[in-house]
C-alpha cells in the first residue's frame, strides 16, 4: 500500500515546476516555434506603488524594438513568475539581462507561506492587465488550480485531473496531487 508523505513547500514547488517544464518541452518539440521560460524576469510598465498604474508590456505597440531592448527594458520593474509560456503571443527578450517583455499565453504561480497577501494581490492584478493572458494559481495545501483569463475568473481545475489551458495544451501533473 502506498503512503503519502506531505512534501515541504520547496519540494512540491520544485516538483511542480520541473514537471510542468518537462511537459511543455515535449509540446515544444512537437510544435516548433513555441517558447517558454521558467522563472523569467517578466517586465512591466509602472510600479508596484501605483495602484492599478501598472501593466504587462504589449509588444505589438512597441514601434522601435531595438531602442526598447537597448534602452527601455533595463529600466522597467519586473516580476519572476514560477512558470511562463509564450506559444502564440509575441515577446521580446533582452539577452544581456534576461528580461522578457510581452503578454504570455500562460503564467503559473505556486503560492507558498512566504507569499504575502499584498504580493499575491499585486501579481494577480498585474497578470489580469493582459486580456490575452491566462494565469493560474496553486496553493501548497490544495489541489485546486484557480484559473483566470485576463480579468475574468474561469473554471478552476484540479491537480487530480489533467490540466488544460485555453489553447488546448495539456499538463499531466496528477502525481503532485495531495
Amino acid at each position: 500500500m502506498d503512503v503519502f508523505m506531505p512534501m515541504s513547500t520547496t519540494i512540491r514547488h520544485n516538483r511542480f515546476t520541473s514537471t510542468l517544464i518537462s511537459s511543455v518541452m515535449d509540446l515544444i518539440r512537437k510544435n516548433e516555434g513555441n517558447a517558454f521560460q521558467e522563472e523569467c524576469a517578466l517586465v512591466y510598465w509602472g510600479t508596484k506603488k501605483t495602484p492599478h498604474g501598472f501593466n504587462l508590456v504589449d509588444v505589438a505597440k512597441i514601434e522601435d524594438r531595438d531602442d526598447f531592448i537597448e534602452n527601455i527594458v533595463s529600466e522597467l520593474d519586473y516580476v519572476q513568475p514560477d512558470f511562463v509560456l509564450f506559444k502564440n503571443n509575441p515577446f521580446i527578450v533582452n539577452k544581456k539581462q534576461t528580461k522578457t517583455a510581452g503578454q504570455p499565453d500562460l503564467i503559473v504561480e505556486v503560492w507558498s507561506d512566504n507569499n504575502t497577501k499584498n504580493e499575491m494581490a499585486f501579481l494577480q492584478n498585474l497578470y489580469a492587465t493582459s486580456k490575452i493572458t491566462e494565469h493560474w494559481y496553486i496553493r501548497q495545501d490544495s489541489n485546486e488550480v484557480s484559473c483566470y483569463y485576463g480579468e475574468d475568473k474561469i473554471k478552476s481545475q484540479y491537480l487530480t485531473d489533467i490540466l488544460v489551458n485555453r489553447n488546448g495544451l495539456k499538463f499531466d501533473l496528477r502525481y503532485l496531487a495531495i
